[in-house]
């Protein structure tokens, strides 16, 4: 047995030393050669996506160099922000970025669950973050702690939250401290206009007027402070109407009740123009009258009948109204001409006293006056004493130079005397003043002036003073205010001879014996009538005084020639050159137009009419 156990060991040599080193030395050598000649698919991948990775921020640093000299650094951070929230649309990064932590993706439980990247471990704090944060605030809150939101990010907390975030909201924070500040400059502005203006006004407020307590009055006046008055008549309307029905319809108990009403109700609303007029009982009656009239209604109510009723009293109120305006045309007229007792026999006396004169003291001083072109002339005509005297004593008293201011006066032969003596007894200071008599102007002719021959026509006879005229006021003729005798005067057509009265002025100025002058007149005669005629003022508004309220429009003569919405002027002061009038024969163009309406149907009665057609462009 030994020597068996000898020669088998003797048989077993071990290998030297030197094999095992060269294996364990030179073999991951040759691996490793091996490996790096012949690369990986993955390695192939990863050594590309570096270099592309490189590539692209090489790209991106220099493409952020450019536009930072543009932009400020605000902007470039809202771009890098807007980058990172349009990042391409994958699962992960939906669940990352979107999708509370409650929700459950199929499919991936134990993924979510072993495989956390890094991405999503820092959106994991993020939360915890945000958790904390409305923690801390709505302990805060709880605990009565004032401090706010800014205060505690100013106290550590900008640290838990993401910087693109934190920049974005400082960003808006900066804007709305922004805007706030503009809002409140722009408020300071606003008042100060308003202090301002309230104090411009004040200064005009004069305290002494009764009524006045506050310089908003006007604007803080309520539209609709008649509105109660307006519904009490409204209902009194209606009653009228019911009681009429009522009565026909034999519901006597109605009718009564209504008829009370309606005395209550006229009883309060008395003269009252609105709601502050009004008695305190006032809502308790429009109350019953409301109670009664919808009781009435359903018993009564006919929309036929009512309508009926309403355009029979509509009917009855216009008539009423037109017959109104008859008299109180009438009533005026009457007044204008009226004398009182005082001065009823004023014209008879200055008339007696003026042929007592001796006829060296009948003439007035400064007649060579009367010619000189360089002096401020006026035409006058009336058969109104005290009229005239009102006219040219307004107008001297306002003047600043009264002895360059000519009055040229012509009256009828009646009023010639009285004219005369009024003003030899009150001479306008040291202003020229002449009167003349129409009647003594031998060229105006019914030869020669187509008014003086229609006056004397039997037509123009039989319409002024025909005996069956209606005397009645609801009867009478619509024209009741032209029918008055002055328009057969000459004195109202002389202003359109003005170069044959006056043949050596150049400009002249006519006044008429209805105005009262309260400024110097001086400065019209350097008024630049630009080749017109007729310097006048327009008296037109929306529709008010334009042609088609004076001329037949319905006649070809008028329709063809003038426009209707032509605006009128007023026939009371009117500055004329006389010149351009002698060269343009405006005289002419008046006897054209008065010779087409002897019948009297182009325009209306007056003077101002033909004015608008004579002096038309």
């Amino acid at each position: 047995m030994a020597s068996k156990r000898g020669s088998s060991a003797r048989g077993f040599r071990p290998p030297p030393i030197s094999v095992f080193l060269f294996l364990i030395v030179l073999g991951p050598l040759l691996f490793l050669a091996a490996r790096s000649r012949f690369p990986t698919p993955s390695s192939v991948a990863s050594d590309q996506n570096v270099s592309n990775k490189q590539s692209l921020d090489w790209r991106k640093q220099l493409a952020i160099q450019h536009a930072q000299s543009f932009f400020t650094k605000e902007v470039i951070d809202a771009f890098t922000i807007n980058k990172q929230e349009l990042e391409p649309w994958t699962l992960d990064n939906f669940r990352r970025n979107y999708v509370s932590y409650s929700w459950k993706v199929d499919g991936s439980d134990n993924s979510g669950e072993n495989n956390v990247t890094f991405p999503e471990v820092h959106q994991i704090g993020s939360n915890v973050e945000q958790e904390t944060y409305e923690d801390k605030m709505e302990g805060g809150s709880r605990k009565g702690d004032k401090g706010t939101k800014d205060d505690l990010l100013d106290g550590g907390e900008s640290q838990l939250l993401d910087p693109a975030k934190y920049t974005r909201r400082k960003l808006r924070e900066k804007r709305r401290e922004k805007r706030a500040a503009e809002l409140v400059q722009q408020d300071d502005e606003a008042r100060i206009k308003l202090e301002n203006a309230a104090i411009e006004r004040s200064k005009s407020v004069d305290s002494a007027i009764i009524g006045k307590y506050s310089i908003w009055r006007r604007e803080n006046e309520n539209e609709n402070s008649d509105s109660t008055v307006r519904l009490m008549r409204d209902q009194m309307i209606m009653a009228r109407v019911y009681s009429v029905i009522a009565k026909s319809s034999n519901k006597l108990k109605l009718h009564e009740e209504l008829s009370n009403r309606l005395k209550e109700s006229q009883r309060a609303l008395g003269e009252a123009i609105s709601d502050s007029d009004l008695p305190q009982s006032a809502p308790e009656k429009i109350k019953a009258m409301g109670q009664v009239l919808s009781k009435v209604r359903e018993e009564l109510y006919d929309c036929k009948v009512v309508t009926q009723k309403l355009r029979a009293m509509l009917q009855s109120a216009d008539e009423q109204v037109r017959s109104l305006k008859k008299q109180s045309s009438f009533l005026s007229q009457l007044a204008a001409k009226t004398i009182p007792n005082g001065i009823h026999c004023l014209s008879m006396r200055l008339t007696i006293g003026y042929h007592l004169l001796p006829p060296e003291k009948r003439k007035f001083p400064r007649s060579e006056n009367l010619e000189n072109p360089n002096l401020y002339h006026y035409a006058l005509f009336s058969d109104n004493v005290l009229a005239a005297s009102v006219v040219v004593n307004s107008t001297i008293i306002n003047a600043k130079e009264p002895e360059k201011h000519v009055f040229h006066l012509v009256t009828d032969k009646l009023n010639f005397g009285a004219m005369n003596m009024w003003f030899l007894l009150n001479p306008p200071g040291k202003a020229t003043i002449h009167v003349e008599n129409v009647d003594d102007f031998k060229w105006l002719n019914s030869s020669y002036c187509p008014v003086l021959r229609q006056l004397e026509s039997a037509a123009m006879k039989e319409y002024y003073f025909k005996a069956d005229h209606p005397t009645t006021f609801a009867a009478g003729s619509s024209n009741l205010k032209y029918r008055n005798p002055k328009y057969l005067s000459m004195l109202n057509h002389l202003r359109f001879y003005l170069p044959q009265v006056y043949p050596k002025l150049d400009k002249i100025l006519f006044l008429d014996d209805d105005i009262v002058v309260q400024k110097d007149l001086t400065g019209l005669w350097s008024v630049d009538l630009h080749g017109k005629v007729n310097g006048a003022v327009e008296t037109c508004g929306e529709s008010f005084h334009r042609f088609d309220k004076y001329l037949n429009f319905s006649n070809p003569n008028i329709s063809r020639n003038f426009d209707p919405n032509a605006c009128g002027w007023a026939y009371g002061m009117n500055v004329f050159d006389l010149k351009e009038w002698k060269k343009k024969d405006i005289t002419g163009i008046y006897h054209k137009w008065q010779n087409m309406n002897e019948d009297r149907v182009l325009w209306k009665l007056g003077t101002l009419p033909p004015g608008l057609l004579t002096f038309y462009r």
